[in-house]
């Protein structure tokens, strides 16, 4: 059976914690924040956890990442 490859545009858009979990970035953080508060904008900043329900899609897409 081959092996199975790392889906490269989600390799980019997902990192591994130390612990083994999923990291990911927010949405709506590239343009337009003038219709957004300062308090969403600061919050968008900070990363979050990929959550429970796409865990183990996300984890099957970067196996092999490092």
């Amino acid at each position: 059976m081959p092996k199975q490859k790392t889906h490269r545009a989600s390799a980019k858009r997902f990192k591994r914690t130390g612990s083994g979990g999923l990291k990911r970035f927010h949405a709506y953080t590239s343009h337009r924040f003038h219709g957004k508060t300062v308090k969403q904008r600061r919050h968008l900043r900070k990363a979050a956890m990929v959550s429970f329900s796409d865990y183990k899609r996300i984890k099957r897409m970067v196996a092999n990442m490092k």
